[in-house]
């Protein structure tokens, strides 16, 4: 490799000076010897002292996920990879297709490359269940599902193997947060490990009610309780959200129901323990609105009350044609 040659006291103010004139080689690192600096550069620059020495070559950083796998899969494997993932806390899943799961391992050591976590873990079935929890296998890493995810402040604690958890849904539990007004009484009805409780209470002075059937997901909220500063209380109950609220004696200023697959199906419940002029946050899968907006007026007018849409968005998109929906529902008498 061709070699500026100069004093160490110069070395910094050449390197600088050669770079700017693009002279320097930036593939090699520069070799500090003795009292000399050997300067890689692209071919013979005049005024210096040019030599020839061995340099190590520069560690190339990839850009993208892609970028690591340009040298294992085809460029049509790339294209049909998904290269978006899941990252919770120093967990990544990943979402590989059908057609590239043969290089599954491939694609999980190169994940654990890019993303520097500390396991590689790939879904190997959809949500199912009553508890809500997705099939992994391991990939790459240490084999500890088991990790605390941070988001807006909040530190979630969770096992990825026994809970559901979505990152994605990160800026709608914001939202959901920034609409709750100090002492609101508030039932998350499939509460999970309690995203949505712990962050409101982080910010808020009300009072949660939390449940859900998965006694994990309990289990880790209890936890996360514990693991962040609150200034509302949350109430934890493990069980089905029809049974258990049948020993509720009061009220709700707000209920949260984000079970998209199956929070239609307690519609009923929830417009019954809803607060005059109590605002429901539903959410289902859907192509569009009309279909949540219609449930939730049908099940307002079946108790003699009625509801006014306040908004609706799409939180993220499920499928080709298909979306996360969130409907806000203003309910009162009719």
């Amino acid at each position: 490799m061709k070699c500026v040659k100069v004093p160490l006291r110069q070395l910094n103010d050449t390197r600088i000076k050669l770079m700017e004139e693009g002279l320097m080689n930036m593939e090699y690192r520069i070799k500090a010897e003795d009292e000399f600096g050997y300067i890689p550069v692209n071919d013979n620059v005049e005024g210096y002292e040019i030599v020839c020495m061995h340099l190590e070559p520069m560690k190339k950083v990839p850009h993208s996920f892609s970028e690591l796998l340009e040298d294992e899969l085809t460029a049509e494997e790339i294209e049909n990879l998904r290269t978006s993932f899941d990252t919770i806390g120093d967990i990544v899943i990943l979402e590989i297709p059908d057609d590239l799961v043969d290089k599954k391992q491939i694609i999980g050591d190169a994940a654990l490359k890019f993303t520097k976590r500390k396991a590689i873990y790939m879904k190997k079935s959809a949500i199912k269940g009553t508890i809500r929890i997705r099939d992994l296998e391991f990939l790459a890493g240490e084999d500890d599902s088991v990790t605390i995810h941070k988001e807006h402040g909040a530190r979630l604690k969770l096992d990825v193997r026994e809970v559901y958890f979505s990152p994605r849904l990160a800026t709608e539990r914001k939202r959901v947060m920034e609409s709750v007004s100090d002492g609101e009484k508030i039932l998350d009805m499939f509460c999970g490990i309690g995203p949505f409780p712990i962050l409101i209470a982080r910010s808020k002075n009300v009072d949660i009610t939390a449940v859900d059937i998965n006694e994990a997901a309990i289990k880790y909220l209890n936890e996360n309780i514990k693991l962040n500063k609150l200034k509302g209380n949350i109430t934890t109950y493990c069980g089905d959200v029809r049974e258990v609220s049948e020993s509720f004696n009061f009220k709700f200023d707000r209920i949260i129901m984000n079970l998209p697959g199956l929070a239609y199906t307690f519609l009923d419940v929830a417009v019954n323990l809803i607060e005059d002029n109590g605002i429901i946050n539903y959410y289902e899968f859907s192509d569009s609105y009309e279909q949540g907006i219609k449930r939730l007026e049908s099940a307002c007018k079946q108790v003699g009350k009625q509801v006014e849409i306040t908004n609706c968005r799409k939180v993220k998109s499920t499928s080709p044609g298909e979306w996360h929906v969130a409907i806000d529902g203003k309910v009162s008498k009719l």
